[in-house]
């Protein structure tokens, strides 16, 4: 792959709102991200508090006063959440404007579609594989998601 391509690349990456690219001639690929490898991306809702700049420039010797951090909110437990098997797009209908797979409060069934994943131009239904009712949705349709993200909540 040509070297001007790739900088092409990196120049419309940086322009965008896009976090990863990639792309494949032939038997050639190139894959461009704005993370490195393993590192997941958090929203700044999800991160702590900042320790005060009065605590950051204290001298090594005297002990820093320990700074209490705000109580996160409790993490669903595994058996009530439903996480992406894949990387890829999450979709919540079927079709732009259609009605989603499931809303909250929709009762679920074991085998039943919640949502799509676009992976690699291709449209994976997920399926549920618990009985319950859906809590909470917390992916966006349209957004990226992660392996093992979660994408519902439900009891």
């Amino acid at each position: 792959m040509d070297i001007r391509k790739v900088k092409k690349l990196i120049e419309l990456l940086e322009e965008s709102g896009i976090s990863e690219i990639e792309i494949s001639e032939g038997e050639e690929s190139v894959r461009i991200s704005r993370h490195p490898q393993g590192m997941t991306v958090m929203q700044a809702a999800a991160l702590p508090a900042a320790m005060p700049a009065a605590a950051q420039l204290a001298p090594a010797a005297a002990p820093a006063a320990p700074v209490a951090a705000p109580a996160a909110p409790a993490a669903p437990a595994a058996d009530k959440t439903i996480t992406a098997p894949m990387v890829g797009t999450f979709y919540s209908a079927p079709a732009p404007g259609a009605k989603a797979f499931v809303q909250v409060g929709d009762e679920i069934k074991v085998g039943q579609v919640l949502c799509i994943i676009e992976a690699m131009k291709m449209m994976n239904q997920i399926e549920s594989e618990k009985d319950g009712r859906v809590v909470s949705v917390l992916a966006r349709n349209g957004e990226p998601v992660e392996f093992g993200q979660t994408l519902f909540v439900i009891e």
